[in-house]
């Protein structure tokens, strides 16, 4: 997954400002991106706060390495003996 150029507390910061009534047009410009992105924060993000963010990619993170050691173990890539608990 592409690492954001955004951190956890401008994402709340954009979606706050349009639900305090600020036009997304106008938050999208000051911010540099595009209104689809920020449609797809508010979808993903919409009511949770810069530390609930962070958990959230944290854990979307420890996610994808997951199922990437499954992938690779099911696929015999990985030995099993080279898991450590």
């Amino acid at each position: 997954m592409k690492k954001s150029r955004f951190t956890e507390e401008q994402i709340a910061y954009a979606l706050k400002q349009v639900e305090l009534g600020m036009a997304v047009g106008e938050v999208c410009r000051k911010m540099g991106i595009a209104e689809a992105t920020f449609y797809v924060w508010r979808k993903k993000y919409g009511g949770l706060g810069p530390s609930e963010l962070k958990c959230l990619r944290v854990l979307e993170e420890e996610n994808r390495k997951l199922k990437q050691l499954v992938a690779d173990l099911s696929l015999g890539r990985l030995p099993v003996n080279l898991i450590q608990p």
